[in-house]
């Protein structure tokens, strides 16, 4: 495949740009990504924008017994059974672990 002078010319300026962008220094964990699947519902970082509860700075305590309450049907819900069945207990951990350190 063959590129012009032009597109030779603009593909090393985008490299160029991107290899200078100063990194932003954040770790992705494993809680942080199974955590999105939350933010739908309780918003982003778990700040709820409505009737959905915040789940945002909740104790890492309340978060697991919830989920595992909602997992095993001791804890009433509408969906949230339907969620917390598809978390092995270490997911769950991680979750709470994620939201109960958010400011």
């Amino acid at each position: 495949m063959r590129f012009s002078l032009s597109s030779q010319f603009c593909m090393l300026v985008s490299l160029y740009v991107c290899g200078s962008l100063p990194v932003l220094g954040v770790e992705i964990t494993q809680g942080m990504m199974l955590a999105n699947s939350c933010a739908a519902c309780h918003g982003t970082d778990g700040k709820s924008p409505g009737a959905i509860p915040s789940i945002n700075g909740k104790s890492f305590e309340f978060i697991v017994k919830s989920m595992k309450g909602f997992r095993e049907g001791t804890t009433p819900s509408t969906i949230m059974v339907r969620h917390a069945q598809g978390y092995t207990n270490r997911e769950i951990l991680l979750i709470a672990e994620h939201f109960s350190k958010l400011p």
